[in-house]
């Protein structure tokens, strides 16, 4: 058996379609592509009654209707903060609010377990603010132990955990607590 390479008489007897030059350099496939201009549609226009009108006109009832309508998972732990705001600061644009207190404290829960000295010092959050917000805490805190109070007895591990997490949820100083 011969080695070696396989010879034809000519290229020219290949049953291969001959290509056309490219009209492009394939480098060109990820440049830039001229972009058609955006056109609206019937999908992405605004409604007749918003065209004309900033974005945040009827921002605090859209998202109050996606609350009421898709409930709080509709929602991101800012949104459900600045629905919150809206009632606490009512003449102002709160998403910047919710979002830094967001940032600033990690979640809605670190928000909510904040000293109302560190809340204070976002701007935008006055001492009225920072004392309802912590108001909010303490409703849901008792909330929560009165639910585990009502209960008979602590009887699973996760029970215990439950009860902890209501009853030290984000304390700012460690706790040493012996259940009997």
């Amino acid at each position: 058996m011969a080695k070696g390479p396989v010879s034809t008489s000519s290229d020219d007897e290949l049953p291969f379609p001959t290509q056309e030059p490219i009209a492009a350099d394939e480098r060109s496939f990820f440049g830039k592509q001229p972009q058609k201009p955006f056109v609206p549609n019937a999908r992405t226009a605004l409604p007749a009654s918003l065209a004309g009108q900033e974005h945040y006109h009827g921002h605090r009832e859209r998202l109050r209707d996606r609350f009421r309508e898709l409930g709080d998972t509709a929602l991101a732990d800012y949104e459900i903060l600045e629905l919150l705001l809206f009632r606490l600061i009512p003449r102002r644009d709160t998403k910047p609010i919710a979002k830094a207190l967001i940032e600033r404290f990690g979640s809605l829960s670190g928000v909510f377990g904040a000293p109302a000295a560190l809340l204070t010092e976002v701007k935008g959050v006055g001492e009225a603010v920072a004392l309802d917000l912590k108001l909010i805490s303490t409703v849901a805190h008792r909330t929560l132990k009165s639910e585990l109070r009502s209960k008979q007895v602590l009887s699973s591990w996760s029970s215990v955990i439950q009860y902890c997490h209501a009853a030290m949820a984000h304390e700012t100083r460690e706790q040493f607590r012996i259940l009997s």
